[in-house]
Parts: structure tokens; C-alpha cells; sequence
């Protein structure tokens, strides 16, 4: 059993980013959202940060494998108790997270993660805690406020995505996880969800949008909004704002928005 006291009594200095680890058999689906819009310029601003890791690279090929040019690294295999589908193994997910807490921590690949509070070995990096994120349909709800939280009491955040029939249960013998649902369905893979919980809790950071107080959670906010012009026709139809938004009134404008199924998490 590994050391699973992942927290140290170092505070996380506010200039860290909070650095997202994925471990991912196709880190390459996270690219076309994590390098555009917001998320992309709070990793270029320094407030987040998302690195990954792939299970292949702690794969070693076999010697008849070695002898090809790009051997197949093989990650999966059938499920005991039978059922269709191969189920990831447990080796290379926790090399994997290994890796990632060595990053998290600042320490040398292999060493303890206890090791990160002693300064001889520790690089000077402020850190506060490490989650590791079991990504399963049965898991807690995802939420605004659990991710508020997150933000607030970890450094990192290492998120297992798994793929075919899901990961090896004993890795969570091995690491403290949170079983964490992001809905009443399941996915190809976690990559997606992954991205979801990325931008869900990039947003309760300061900074990452233009104003910390435009989060529609934040604030009573509507499902349905409106901007210029006032009036339009289409088909000989005219299309109006309502008047109450013209209005000015303030609470007035409030109870309609909540009218509309709007919500607010104050």
C-alpha cells in the first residue's frame, strides 16, 4: 500500500496555477478545446494549467514486440467474471498517476510522495493537495459548489478517464479517489467529462473570466437572453425584447429572470 496522505501543511501561493493532470489513452481529444477561448488564454495568463499522461508510455513492449517499428503497447484485457469488452489495467494507470503526483509535488519520478515536505528534495514549488478524480456513472453529482470547493482546497487535480469497460478497480486500493459523476449517462470515453470539469472549475477561478462576477451561478441569472436590436422581422413577424428588460428596474428584471427558470447559487 502506498502512502496516501496526498496533503502537506505548505500553503499554494495564489500566482500557482491549478494544474489539471489527465491520464488518458487519447490525451489528443482534450486538444481542440483546452488550446481555444478561455481555457486556452487562462493557461497562457498562468491561472491554470493541464498536463497529460498516457498509460502506453509505462508499457514496456516484449522482445518480439521490440523488434517493430511502432509495437502494439497493450493496456487492456477481458474482465474476470466474463461480460463483452476488455477492462484497462490497473500497472500502467497507477504508473501513470504516479508520474503525475511526482509533477504535482515537484519530486523525482519514483519517490515518495511524502518526500514533497522535505526541502532537500522537494523543488521549490508551492503545494497544497493532490486529488485524483475516479471518473464513473455511479459516482457523486458533479456540481458548481463541489467544483467552488475543489478550486479552493487543492493544488491538483488528476483525473483518470477511462475507455472500453472502465479502469481496474484495484488502482483505488492503491490511491485515495473520488468517484465523481458528471450525469445520469455514460460516455465513449472520460476525455469529454474530463473537459467538462476542467471548464466548470477554471470558472470559480479569479482572473479566468474578463469579470469573476459575469458566472451565471453567481448571480440570478435566465436561460433566455437578449441583445440589440429591440425589434426584427422575420417572415413578416416581429420579434421584441421584453419590455421588462427595457425597463431599467432592477428587482423587477430579477423576478422575471427567476420567472423564466432562472437560478442563482447565492
Amino acid at each position: 500500500m502506498r502512502d496516501n496522505n496526498l496533503s502537506s501543511n505548505l500553503l499554494m501561493s495564489k500566482k500557482t496555477p491549478l494544474h489539471f493532470h489527465i491520464i488518458s489513452l487519447f490525451p489528443q481529444a482534450l486538444d481542440s478545446y483546452i488550446h481555444e477561448s478561455i481555457i486556452s488564454r487562462a493557461q497562457k495568463d498562468g491561472l491554470i494549467k493541464i498536463s497529460s499522461y498516457n498509460p502506453r508510455a509505462f508499457v514496456k513492449p516484449t522482445k518480439s514486440q521490440s523488434k517493430n517499428e511502432k509495437p502494439y503497447l497493450r493496456v487492456d484485457d477481458k474482465p474476470y467474471g466474463g461480460g463483452p469488452g476488455m477492462v484497462m489495467q490497473a500497472e500502467p494507470i497507477i504508473k501513470a498517476i504516479d508520474k503525475a503526483l511526482s509533477v504535482a509535488s515537484g519530486l523525482p519520478i519514483g519517490a515518495s510522495v511524502s518526500d514533497k515536505c522535505n526541502p532537500k528534495k522537494a523543488k521549490k514549488k508551492s503545494f497544497k493537495k493532490a486529488l485524483i478524480l475516479f471518473l464513473s456513472p455511479s459516482g457523486t453529482q458533479f456540481t458548481n459548489e463541489i467544483a467552488e470547493g475543489y478550486v479552493q482546497e487543492y493544488s491538483d487535480i488528476i483525473i483518470l478517464c477511462g475507455r472500453y469497460e472502465g479502469i481496474d478497480a484495484r488502482v483505488k486500493q492503491v490511491f485515495p479517489t473520488v468517484d465523481l459523476s458528471v450525469g445520469p449517462f455514460v460516455t465513449t470515453g472520460g476525455e469529454l467529462p474530463a473537459l467538462l470539469i476542467i471548464d466548470v472549475m477554471s470558472r470559480q477561478i479569479p482572473g479566468v473570466l474578463g469579470n469573476f462576477e459575469s458566472r451565471e451561478e453567481s448571480r440570478v441569472s435566465s436561460s433566455d437572453v437578449y441583445t440589440r436590436p429591440e425589434s426584427f422581422k422575420y417572415k413578416g413577424k416581429s420579434y421584441e425584447v421584453p419590455e421588462v428588460l427595457l425597463s431599467g428596474n432592477h428587482k423587477d428584471i430579477d423576478e422575471w429572470k427567476k420567472a423564466q427558470g432562472g437560478f442563482s447559487t447565492k
